[in-house]
């Protein structure tokens, strides 16, 4: 039976998960109110701070660290990859101290490396956000200066599309799947026998708005404030992202909140950037739906807020006459980290190394 530590760093959160083999045994996740954050200028200076939020849950846990057998965490923004498992390296190590892109991902395997390190184990990362199967068509933006590139909840989109196929009695290679990730960055991609073909990128400024990125703004007026303000690159991508979104437009990120006030009806403002997301969260499953030329077995929508039927109603009514739908709001990150780390290790899956 293997021990396994599985760690998710999210841009407002870290889950922790302690499994033994595939039955997770603990887990939690510790939220992080965007104030709190503030102090940081980047991701790589919270470590400390993530840190003691998965030391507290192993105290509290009594979990021994020296009787795990891998550490396992989220992929971050290295160059793009292939889908699947990949041992954490010193040069994966080095680009993830000196990142191209800031994500909260990239913590992923540097929380994993540095407990493997002190407990002499192996760490690895699974399915990162850079993960690229785009065909070469959804390459192209129109500048070529700048190309389209994949930055998406690879992980999650995968597990969910691999569950689907499953629910429908049939392998994910054999289907044609539109997944929309919903977190505190939203993602629809392209799942077609089993590669994504093309996806918004939810950290540069694509797709639909979230609670805290701003998706696809107008590009004039955007440069038009960045330059008539003097804004530095830092905080002229705080706008796109961070604080953009619910932040920009209801000042939080708490999903709980938002959704409570929501529900109750009596905040017009509220009502209005709830539907307006899932209005455009409808629009991007549309406009991949043509991709497919209509062609689409299942649409899946996930992540927790999803657990909110007013609001996931707000994107099916809009969706439906283009293929059955499939609702998983609970994200299962933790639960897919540990298995495919155990496949690996029992010799059933491929250990990929990063070069």
């Amino acid at each position: 039976m293997y021990k396994i530590l599985a760690i998710n760093p999210g841009n407002t959160s870290t889950k922790i998960g302690f499994f033994n083999d595939a039955e997770l045994v603990f887990s939690d996740t510790v939220r992080h109110d965007s104030d709190s954050l503030k102090r940081f200028n980047s991701f790589v200076d919270q470590l400390d701070f993530r840190f003691e939020a998965i030391n507290n849950f192993i105290e509290k846990n009594n979990i021994d660290l020296n009787e795990v057998d891998f550490f396992i965490g989220r992929g971050g923004i290295l160059k793009p990859l292939k889908s699947g498992l990949y041992e954490v390296n010193d040069k994966m190590i080095e680009t993830l101290l000196n990142p191209n892109v800031e994500h909260a991902s990239n913590l992923g395997a540097l929380i994993a490396d540095d407990f493997a390190k002190k407990y002499k184990k192996k760490a690895y990362i699974l399915d990162p956000v850079c993960v690229d199967e785009m065909d070469d068509i959804a390459r192209i933006s129109g500048s070529p200066l700048f190309p389209r590139s994949t930055l998406f909840h690879a992980l999650n989109q995968k597990r969910m599309a691999r569950w689907a196929a499953r629910d429908l009695g049939k392998k994910y290679s054999e289907l044609n799947l539109i997944v929309a990730m919903l977190g505190s960055g939203i993602s629809v991609g392209i799942h077609s026998y089993g590669r994504v073909i093309d996806v918004t990128n939810a950290v540069e400024g694509e797709g639909p708005f979230s609670p805290e990125r701003a998706g696809a703004i107008p590009i004039m007026p955007f440069l038009k404030h960045v330059l008539e303000n003097n804004l530095d690159y830092r905080q002229a991508n705080r706008l796109i992202y961070g604080g953009g979104g619910l932040v920009a437009y209801l000042g939080t990120n708490n999903m709980h909140e938002v959704i409570k006030k929501y529900n109750e009806g009596k905040d017009s403002k509220v009502i209005s950037i709830v539907e307006a997301m899932a209005y455009q969260v409808a629009k991007e499953i549309g406009a991949m739906a043509t991709v497919l030329e209509g062609k689409v077995d299942s649409i899946l929508l996930t992540g927790n807020i999803l657990n909110n039927k007013k609001f996931t109603d707000e994107i099916i009514r809009r969706i439906s006459q283009i293929a059955p739908i499939t609702v998983y709001p609970v994200v299962n990150d933790l639960d897919s980290l540990a298995a495919n780390g155990m496949l690996v290790l029992r010799g059933k899956a491929e250990l990929i190394e990063y070069v």
